[in-house]
């Protein structure tokens, strides 16, 4: 084979099929629409959560109004109901209170569950607010009678806590699962929903000890008096979906950048 021969045959090796071409080209327009879509899905996202952020702070800052009746918890949605403001008036069944496990502002103790009987012989189980560890064996007797509560409507946890399931049958409590709760108090006719109690004038509290901290240890019967701290629901939701936003746009500017250099190298004939 002469030498003008052998050099055609490398020209031809060297030069770029037009089938690879066509590949790099698909693949970069694959990438690019595939983030460019991620990128999209994440603004309309982002959207969303600012629409639930501004109606979830209207909800919490209403004045309360008057709970749902039982009529209407079938239609009862965490999207258009949960952390609404609601009043309710009945009579608590202080021998039924539940412990959930919780951490709080004020240390580690205990959510108080307790089932509130309204008029109409219904029960909706409230969360009177936190309490130390041996609060329980401290508190004084509890006043009977009708009470009114305001407080914010939550939807049910069911299951458990993380990496932790409820134990109904050792008392063991990680998580406020309304109906779970319900049957191990032998209670009927429950709402599907909890309240969180508001606390006093409608503002989380701590209750100090001598030291002026808060007391999460052995409490005294004074003490104990002061509790359970209501108004401590967290109410945050995380928006990052600006900063995955710009990520999944860049990156299908980066692709776009590296396949024109990555076509434009396979279209120079390598010498």
């Amino acid at each position: 084979m002469s030498s003008s021969q052998l050099r055609d045959s490398g020209d031809a090796r060297r030069r770029p099929s037009p089938l690879r071409l066509v590949f790099l080209g698909v693949i970069t327009l694959v990438l690019i629409s595939v983030f460019v879509s991620l990128g999209t899905w994440q603004l309309h996202r982002r959207a969303w959560k600012l629409e639930l952020i501004e109606r979830v702070n209207t909800r919490v800052h209403a004045p309360p109004v008057a709970a749902p009746t039982r009529a209407q918890w079938p239609a009862i949605t965490a999207a258009d109901d949960e952390y609404r403001h609601i009043s309710l008036t009945g009579t608590y069944a202080f021998d039924k209170d539940t412990l959930v496990q919780a951490v709080t502002d004020l240390g580690g103790g205990y959510w108080v569950l307790t089932p509130l009987r309204t008029a109409d012989g219904s029960e909706v189980i409230v969360n009177r607010g936190f309490v130390p560890p041996g609060w329980k064996e401290a508190v004084p007797p509890a006043p009977s009678g009708d009470v009114t509560v305001t407080g914010l409507l939550r939807m049910t946890e069911a299951g458990g806590g993380f990496l932790r399931k409820n134990s109904p049958s050792e008392n063991l409590w990680y998580s406020r699962d309304v109906a779970a709760i319900a049957a191990a108090r032998g209670l009927s006719d429950v709402a599907p929903y909890f309240v969180d109690a508001d606390g006093p004038a409608g503002t989380a509290r701590a209750v100090p000890n001598g030291d002026g901290e808060a007391t999460t240890g052995n409490i005294t019967n004074t003490q104990a008096r002061d509790y359970p701290v209501g108004g401590l629901t967290v109410v945050q939701f995380p928006n990052n979906h600006m900063s995955y936003m710009l990520t999944w746009y860049a990156l299908a500017i980066m692709s776009a950048v590296a396949g024109w250099f990555v076509i434009r190298l396979e279209l120079r004939t390598r010498r």
